[in-house]
């Protein structure tokens, strides 16, 4: 068990802010994934909470099509989607949200069900202003107490433009990964493959270094 009576009372007064339904969406295997289970788990008791959440679980292999539909490419994943027309706003999860990530999925789910965005207005008007194809990864572990302030910013550019796309990924479950973005330190946010910003920087921070990699007007 993840969740415990006292823990489930507490996330259940947090999420009794939604005002709409919001779907978890699950790709697993059994056989061969590092924390499949316990990701599932964690969703099924989490889900437990609110009447609000609403839980979908496919197999990444059998399911191929809903994989493909998500763009989800490795396992265990999480899709958050605001449950009235399945509205995709391209926030990943790859890896166990677990420890201090847990945190962050509670936000992401907050944002997506009352549709509040914490940010300053001339922020939120730079990030609806991109217009060319963002990918943010942000690799973290669960230990890493400044990781959440990342992967939320990063989750709530995504939230306001349907050109941004914006994954947590578990550095220690994915080291290949790691590897390949030469993550040495957590968290590190790697924007469009090529770029990266270290640290949980300032919104304005983060959105100055994607407006560089676009070769945008700050």
């Amino acid at each position: 068990m993840f969740i415990d009576d006292k823990l489930s009372q507490e996330i259940s007064k947090q999420l009794s802010v939604l005002t709409k339904e919001v779907k978890l969406v699950m790709f697993t295997q059994e056989i061969e994934c590092m924390y499949c289970r316990e990701t599932r788990t964690l969703l099924e008791e989490l889900v437990q909470t609110s009447n609000k959440l609403k839980l979908e679980v496919y197999n990444f292999v059998i399911d191929k099509d809903k994989a493909e539909l998500y763009g989800v490419d490795k396992i265990p994943a999480i899709v958050i989607l605001e449950a009235d027309g399945d509205k995709d706003y391209g926030i990943r999860y790859y890896g166990i949200p677990s420890g201090y990530e847990f945190a962050s999925l509670l936000e992401d789910i907050k944002m997506v069900g009352t549709g509040e965005v914490d940010l300053e207005q001339d922020i939120i008007e730079r990030v609806k202003a991109i217009d060319k194809d963002v990918h943010l990864q942000v690799y973290v572990t669960p230990t890493c107490p400044y990781c959440p302030r990342a992967v939320i910013a990063a989750h709530k550019f995504a939230y306001l433009n349907p050109k941004i796309k914006s994954d947590m990924v578990e550095a220690t479950e994915f080291p290949h990964l790691a590897r390949k973005y030469n993550v040495m330190g957590v968290p590190r946010t790697v924007i469009n493959e090529t770029d990266f910003i270290e640290g949980a920087v300032p919104e304005d921070m983060l959105l100055d270094k994607i407006y560089e990699n676009l070769n945008m007007t700050v």
